[in-house]
């Protein structure tokens, strides 16, 4: 389990992966660098602090970390997946490449 904050929202997501959206708004969420055991052992007044924390840009970019193996992720590979090949086909005019060919009806 990781904690996101979600700053259109003003929520706290205890979700299943380094996520990159919002489960409500989609909108773009923040990876914090609490542990998962440290936000559900805080009390109610402990949760509120560190929600008004979070409302503040300074403290959440204290708050917040990255995910540094995110290259190795499924969505970001799937970001950069190279597009399909196409195949290109060309039309030859002039001398006929099969004079010995044979047709059939």
């Amino acid at each position: 389990m990781y904690m996101h904050y979600c700053k259109r929202c003003h929520h706290v997501h205890m979700l299943n992966g380094h996520k990159r959206s919002c489960p409500n708004c989609n909108e773009s969420i923040t990876e914090l660098k609490i542990p998962y055991m440290d936000y559900v052992a805080m009390n109610r007044e402990e949760r509120e602090l560190f929600l008004t924390r979070l409302e503040d840009d300074v403290q959440l970019q204290c708050l917040s970390t990255t995910y540094r193996m995110y290259k190795y992720s499924k969505w970001y590979k799937e970001l950069h997946k190279a597009p399909p090949t196409a195949i290109i086909t060309y039309t030859l005019t002039g001398d006929s490449l099969m004079d010995n060919a044979v047709s059939a009806i």
